[in-house]
């Protein structure tokens, strides 16, 4: 069954606490964070932080991520092999390229054979966040069967266009669609930068509102009490649950008459709708929303 991913918590790879609480903290899934978040000076020590948790912290009610240093960078290579060896649910690769991830995708190939892994039992998920990433993200998001998923970075993103980064993100909405529309053509996740206000509730429910409406699948978060609020967007609603199951039992009482297309509230309804009602209702049983 396909992950839930309406929630991916940014969490410091250095920080012991935060490391063994991170699995109750209600997001779908948590990213152990091996690059911004931890200097220069304790690359080397949270690498091991991180592996150590790994092998024993229970994470198995979350997906667990780890975002390792770029691949061009001194940290990177080291950071890949480390992780792929204790094997987290997937690994998060910061300014990815097509280049890039088919090279990760061989390494950790490598390792699985190695440590008698499952082969492709490690997923990867990319981070656009430049000028580049953005111009050939569909070529990323082809890269390798292993990608799972895409993570829109915008603060690097904004930075490498030179314009200033708002909380009304109107700079960034050429990206989010291009980037969505990649995500879709290529059926894997997408998922939106973090919204940085996290005493702003309401802002964050709006940023998180528009996300969804051009087709984000999630939402990254820097902060555990943005998580319910992420999902209250992300979650369907009891009116759409309830219009959902009507289109069901509409289709089910046409296709018994033999109808092939039939009509609701004055509204016909073709396939992409029962489509939706299906996505619908399948979620809401997952969630427990309905039984």
């Amino acid at each position: 069954m396909k992950k839930l991913r309406r929630t991916m918590l940014f969490m410091p790879g250095n920080n012991p606490g935060m490391l063994q609480n991170a699995p109750i903290l209600g997001a779908d899934a948590v990213i152990l964070d091996l690059e911004d978040a931890v200097s220069l000076t304790e690359k080397d020590a949270a690498r091991e932080l991180v592996k150590g948790a790994i092998k024993t912290v229970d994470y198995s009610k979350v997906e667990l991520v780890v975002r390792i240093n770029p691949l061009d960078t001194e940290f990177g290579p080291t950071d890949l092999e480390a992780m792929a060896r204790v094997k987290p649910d997937t690994i998060l690769v910061p300014k990815a390229t097509r280049e890039q991830l088919i090279e990760a995708d061989a390494i950790i190939t490598k390792i699985e054979e190695e440590e008698g892994f499952e082969k492709g039992s490690i997923n990867l998920f990319g981070l656009i966040e430049t000028a580049y990433g953005l111009e050939t993200v569909y070529d990323v998001a082809t890269a390798t069967p292993r990608l799972v998923g895409l993570l829109l970075g915008a603060e690097d993103l904004t930075s490498d266009f030179g314009i200033k980064r708002t909380k009304e993100s109107e700079e960034i909405s050429y990206a989010r669609n291009r980037f969505s529309a990649a995500c879709r053509a290529a059926r894997i996740d997408a998922i939106d930068t973090p919204f940085t206000d996290t005493n702003d509730y309401e802002g964050l429910r709006l940023d998180t509102m528009k996300a969804k409406s051009i087709g984000f699948t999630g939402k990254a978060s820097i902060n555990p009490r943005q998580v319910d609020t992420i999902h209250s967007v992300f979650n369907p609603t009891e009116a759409e649950i309830k219009y959902a199951i009507r289109v069901l039992e509409a289709r089910d009482e046409a296709f018994a008459k033999g109808l092939g297309v039939f009509s609701l509230d004055g509204k016909m309804i073709d396939a992409p709708v029962i489509n939706r009602a299906i996505t619908t209702v399948e979620l809401a049983k997952r969630l427990g929303l309905i039984r």
